[in-house]
C-alpha cells in the first residue's frame, strides 16, 4: 500500500501552437472520479467555443488506479490515448489533464494531432509544481486522566492532530496522523498505559 506519492501542487496551463491550431492544456489535481469530471466540464464552460474538448485522467497511484480519456470530438485515438499515455509515463497520481483545441484551419492528419495532443499533455506536465500526498488515518484514544497531558505530546511528536476531546469518566480524544506514523504512535501509547490503552483506527 502507498503511504504517500506525488500528485499536482496546482492547476497549471499551457498553449502550443501546431499548423494555426491551439492546443491549450490544463492540468490539475483530482482525487476522485467526480473531481476530474468537474474540472473536465468546468474547461468546456471556461472555452464554449472551442472545436474540441479531450480529457485523460488517473486517479489513485500505483496498482489502485482508475482511468478514464476522451478523443472528445477528434478521431479516435487521437487525442485521449496519448494524452492518457502521457500521464503513465509520470510518476503521479490523482492528475486529470484536458486539453482543448481550437482549429486553425489546416487539418494535421490522425498523426499529427496524436503528435500535437501528447505535446501539449507533456508541456503541461512539465510546468507542473509537484507536492507529495500523505494517507492520513484517524485513531480513537480512550484514555485515564493522568495519561492526558502524555498522550497530547505524543501526539505532536507523531506528526499527528487532535480532532476532537470527549471528557467524562475517562478522556477520549480522536486524532489523525499520517499513515507512516501510526504504529510508532499506537506502540508509544502501548508502551506508556503499560498495555491499557490501544489506539482503535476508525
Amino acid at each position: 500500500m502507498n503511504t504517500h506519492y506525488p500528485i499536482p501542487a496546482a492547476t497549471t496551463r499551457i498553449e502550443i501552437e501546431v499548423n494555426r491550431s491551439r492546443f491549450i492544456a490544463t492540468i490539475g489535481f483530482a482525487e476522485t472520479v467526480d473531481a476530474a469530471r468537474e474540472f473536465i466540464q468546468a474547461t468546456r464552460v471556461e472555452f464554449p467555443d472551442a472545436s474540441s474538448y479531450i480529457y485523460a485522467f488517473k486517479v489513485g497511484y500505483g496498482v489502485s488506479t482508475t482511468e478514464g480519456m476522451s478523443d472528445g470530438g477528434e478521431p479516435t485515438g487521437t487525442g485521449g490515448p496519448p494524452t492518457l499515455a502521457v500521464i503513465h509515463g509520470a510518476d503521479l497520481g490523482d492528475v486529470v489533464i484536458t486539453t482543448t483545441r481550437y482549429f486553425g484551419g489546416i487539418k494535421l492528419g490522425t498523426g499529427g494531432l496524436v503528435h500535437a495532443f501528447g505535446d501539449a499533455a507533456r508541456a503541461a506536465l512539465a510546468a507542473l509544481p509537484i507536492r507529495p500526498k500523505i494517507m492520513l488515518r484517524q485513531v480513537g484514544i480512550t484514555l485515564p486522566y493522568p495519561l492526558y497531558e502524555r498522550v497530547k505530546l505524543l501526539t505532536v511528536a507523531h506528526n499527528g492532530v487532535i480532532d476532537s476531546e470527549e471528557f467524562a469518566g475517562d478522556v477520549t480524544l480522536y486524532v489523525t496522523l499520517p499513515l507512516d506514523d501510526l504504529k510508532a504512535y499506537s506502540d508509544a501509547i502501548i508502551e506508556l498505559s503499560a498495555g491499557r490503552v490501544v489506539p482503535i483506527e476508525l
